[in-house]
């Protein structure tokens, strides 16, 4: 795993224990906040375990898998916006973009940055009451797409308003009908008035997907480590990334 390999040793690798042993690179973070990258430049990484797509040992940080249901259950809603958020800077684009939309309505805001922290146990009881989630991703990059949007909206029974990679990408992963994409809109006032005028039946339709699929979260590094021994005779042999960070910056 790339972080604790970094803090622990500095971008130098382990010693091998065999010739023929091979390594995978492990990270679930964007580039925008995966330090030291450079630091790899030359060393023999075979595989890659990411959220990326197009990485060897692919793991998006959720999933929809099939699932039929005759019921759709939306759970009641007292509140029109929510935000659970940590980490808040003002050189964020999610920042401009709520800084934007909260002149035109009210948002409720969670987390550390808001100094209203929710307990573990809360946080989706608390995010359900709401019609609306800002699923805002701290980085822009291809098929970054987090727990923002598989836990915090989906599971919580809150449409999710994404800013985060396009819509385009969006939809290699969820139905174009399950989200709301700030892309979508010319200006926050257009999107506040998109959200304050929304009848319920168009409300409802945002919850299609759920007749037919149900979300399942990826978000336990002992499935993911055990995928490599599962998916280890499938995987290229002889293939090596000479230049992690070249590869992990290409959006």
């Amino acid at each position: 795993h790339h972080r604790e390999l970094w803090h622990e040793r500095g971008c130098h690798m382990l010693s091998k224990a065999h010739p023929g042993q091979k390594w995978v690179w492990a990270s679930l973070e964007s580039p925008s906040h995966t330090k030291a990258l450079g630091g790899w430049i030359g060393k023999e990484w075979n595989w890659v375990l990411s959220y990326r797509r197009d990485a060897d040992l692919f793991f998006p940080y959720g999933e929809l898998v099939p699932h039929s249901s005759d019921v759709v259950e939306i759970p009641e809603k007292t509140g029109l916006v929510s935000w659970v958020v940590s980490n808040y800077h003002k050189s964020q684009a999610r920042a401009a973009v709520y800084l934007g939309l909260s002149r035109h309505l009210k948002i409720d805001v969670f987390g550390k940055a808001a100094r209203k922290q929710l307990c573990s146990d809360c946080l989706l009881p608390t995010i359900s009451k709401y019609r609306f989630y800002l699923a805002f991703e701290n980085s822009i990059h291809r098929d970054y797409i987090t727990e923002k949007l598989w836990r915090n909206a989906f599971l919580a029974g809150s449409v999710p308003i994404v800013l985060g990679p396009s819509r385009a990408n969006y939809q290699q992963f969820i139905p174009g009908d399950a989200f709301i994409h700030v892309d979508d809109f010319s200006s926050a006032k257009d999107l506040a008035n998109f959200l304050t005028t929304m009848n319920e039946s168009h409300y409802r339709s945002f919850f299609a997907w759920k007749r037919n699929y149900a979300v399942r979260l990826h978000d336990d590094w002992l499935e993911r480590f055990c995928s490599i021994c599962q998916k280890y005779p499938h995987l290229p042999p002889d293939k090596v990334y000479p230049d992690l960070k070249r590869w992990y910056w290409d959006d």
